[in-house]
């Protein structure tokens, strides 16, 4: 999202008092506002309007190449035809010897 900067007046006096007390929290004013501005966001937008832009600013995550199937199964190619026929019809591999 495109940020937008957002100017205020304030008494100058004021505004000194409160950079003095904030830094003795170790924070600023901008870090005070910006925490304000967001929950002023939450409380009064709707949420269902919150996730529509989280999602629609959201980077696309880049596309996957396609799998690749495989076209047979690796130990059926190591037998022979006779095998693989023997197999389908007896339900079984065949062994030599029997």
């Amino acid at each position: 999202m495109a940020k937008i900067e957002i100017t205020l007046t304030f008494d100058g006096e004021k505004m000194d008092a409160l950079e003095y007390a904030l830094r003795k929290e170790r924070t600023t004013v901008q870090k005070q506002m910006d925490e304000a501005l967001r929950q002023l966001y939450e409380t009064k937008v709707p949420e269902a309007v919150r996730d529509y832009l989280d999602n629609k600013n959201k980077p696309m995550p880049p596309k996957r190449p396609p799998r690749h199937t495989k076209a047979a199964d690796p130990v059926e190619k190591k037998r022979d035809p006779e095998t693989r026929e023997d197999e389908a019809h007896r339900g079984g591999p065949v062994r030599e010897g029997q």
